[in-house]
């Protein structure tokens, strides 16, 4: 299928401006790859700091605008390539996949589960629910669909215990942290179609900049492994965020993002030439 890539420019639940900062630099290094300018939605706007439900009501406007795009690019039949600012974007993202996809897995490369509600989150944090919202855990306005089934956490080790209650039960399953991980990632796909999202801090702190960093996550090889791994599935699309900079227009400020696109090479090079087959 072709490929459409896209950057979604404003906030979700954004604590500071650094990743509504980065995406353009991540979108530059992603069009450089495939040869594709990128379709903005949304426009920058200042991180302002709240509730979970103020954040979200903030952010709703430009949330459903990303999903009425996901929709038409999927009904297009063309494979999104996205650059996210926050995680929360996939509040609109995965819905959409869902509905269009529901043969699909999601694979959830992040250091946090997200899987946390309105009612069980001790932090308020919009983003800890990005990943509860499509599975209909709570209503975000935005849809759900997906199913707990359907999902697989890659990399996952900030686990609150509710998550960890879901993950213990069997529902959620999860690829943790390990040497032999892409192995284990390729087996609990087994074939089939899949959707990927990356948060940046599923990497071990220090490796790109990030807002979160937890200890013991992945390497940018581990990352590339995991990415070959896949190409034996149908890749629907990928979503990357969560990637910040303090200063867009610092020399080598796009370093961190050229090292992610090099590490997700072997899904690029699949969507690659599955849109120059489609032509």
């Amino acid at each position: 299928m072709p490929t459409s890539l896209s950057r979604f420019a404003s906030g979700a639940g954004d604590h500071n401006d650094r990743a509504m900062k980065a995406s353009p630099l991540l979108a530059a290094a992603l069009s450089e790859r495939l040869g594709v300018p990128p379709t903005v939605i949304g426009r920058p706007r200042r991180a302002a700091p709240t509730s979970w439900d103020r954040e979200l009501a903030s952010a709703l406007p430009d949330l459903a605008l990303m999903a009425a795009h996901y929709d038409r690019l999927l009904t297009d039949g063309l494979s999104p390539v996205t650059a996210l600012s926050r995680c929360a974007v996939a509040l609109a993202t995965l819905p959409v996949v869902a509905q269009h996809r529901p043969d699909a897995v999601v694979l959830w490369f992040d250091a946090h589960a997200d899987l946390n509600t309105p009612v069980g989150t001790t932090t308020g944090y919009l983003g800890g629910l990005a990943l509860s919202g499509p599975l209909g855990h709570w209503d975000s306005g935005l849809g759900e669909g997906l199913q707990e089934g359907d999902v697989i956490l890659v990399g996952t080790r900030d686990i609150d215990p509710p998550e960890q209650a879901l993950i213990d039960s069997g529902r959620i399953r999860l690829v943790p942290v390990a040497p032999d991980m892409a192995d284990a990632l390729r087996r609990a796909v087994d074939g089939r179609a899949v959707y990927v999202h990356i948060d940046c801090d599923v990497l071990e702190p220090g490796t790109v900049p990030t807002d979160y960093r937890v200890p013991a996550g992945m390497s940018l090889g581990q990352l590339q492994d995991c990415a070959l791994a896949l190409t034996g599935s149908e890749i629907i699309g990928i979503e990357v965020g969560e990637l910040e900079t303090d200063d867009p227009d610092a020399p080598d400020a796009d370093h961190p993002a050229r090292l992610l696109v090099e590490a997700l090479e072997p899904i690029l090079s699949r969507l690659a030439d599955s849109s120059r087959t489609a032509r």
